[in-house]
């Protein structure tokens, strides 16, 4: 689940917070790495746990309404289409959920305001009309309205965002992405598996674990001699001057170059760029793209940047 993409984003930031603080050794830069990817993949299974909360709401809510003093026909006969849905209450009954749920101690029963209005929005949306107009009993519609429910109401609520950031200083930049391993998780989900469909694991192999720290430790190894090679290449800008998220992130990209030599060029420099564009200053991404050119150009020159050539049989 915790794809290089957001590896590289989470060394980024960890090595951000281990240079403004200078109060942290190699090894405890490390530990906080792995423990923030930890608990981005706690975020998965609290989000997917979240819509079994959001429809126990509901099932609590129809069960008031039966018990009311003068219940109405409505009250005593209500629509249960997204309370009985078949993917929910598959997920509900996942044994590997619950058993991270219980062993994690994820739960959002501290947090009935958010799954209120989540329920509200939701029950509000042109989403549930149409899902309560469909037939019922069809376990790829009751799929493909959760992933709608995530993508187009859970993504966008800033209620769940404020929560989310008052829950763990480790999730604030974590929710879109998350999400997006839910709404594929729930595409992967078959109604034959029943209890035991698998979830993503934290990493799809050790490679992505060994390839976090290698390029964490390159950094920290060598984060002085990519600093004067960035100097270098800055002819008409003093360091100091440049946005300190734009030398860290060309930092990490370098170390990227020189320590792997089965990425394409091409592709380290993409991912660098991309991160710029959303997480330092608008032209960034240009400049970053322009400066790491000129680095390449000359590790070039004095053959000090390896690539192995990769041959499709």
């Amino acid at each position: 689940m915790i794809n290089r993409v957001l590896l590289r984003i989470k060394i980024i930031q960890i090595l951000y917070s281990y240079y403004k603080s200078g109060d942290k050794t190699a090894l405890m830069v490390e530990k906080e790495l792995f423990y923030s990817i930890e608990k981005t993949y706690d975020l998965y299974y609290h989000l997917l746990n979240l819509a079994i909360a959001i429809t126990d709401y509901a099932v609590q809510k129809t069960e008031a309404r039966k018990n009311k003093l003068r219940p109405t026909a409505e009250d005593l006969n209500p629509n249960t289409r997204f309370t009985d849905n078949l993917f929910l209450n598959q997920l509900r009954n996942n044994s590997q959920l619950n058993a991270y749920l219980l062993e994690r101690k994820l739960s959002w029963v501290n947090y009935p305001q958010v799954i209120k209005e989540l329920h509200e929005e939701i029950m509000n949306s042109e989403l549930y009309g149409e899902y309560i107009a469909s037939p019922a009993g069809n376990y790829e519609l009751d799929k493909e309205f959760w992933r709608k429910i995530f993508k187009k109401v859970i993504l966008t609520s800033e209620t769940l965002d404020e929560s989310i950031e008052e829950q763990s200083i480790y999730w604030t930049d974590d929710v879109e992405i998350v999400t997006s391993f839910i709404i594929k998780t729930i595409k992967r989900f078959d109604q034959n598996a029943k209890n035991d469909q698998a979830l993503l694991p934290m990493f799809k192999d050790e490679e992505d674990a060994d390839f976090a720290r290698k390029l964490l430790k390159g950094v920290l190894k060598n984060g002085d001699s990519y600093r004067e090679m960035i100097d270098q290449n800055t002819r008409n800008w003093e360091l100091e001057r440049i946005a300190f998220m734009d030398t860290l992130i060309m930092e990490v990209a370098m170390s990227e170059l020189m320590d792997f030599p089965t990425i394409p060029v091409n592709v380290t420099l993409n991912e660098y760029i991309e991160i710029a564009k959303n997480y330092s200053t608008d032209k960034s991404g240009t400049f970053i793209n322009g400066v790491l050119d000129n680095i390449v150009s000359q590790l070039k020159e004095q053959n000090k940047l390896m690539k192995v050539v990769m041959f499709s049989k």
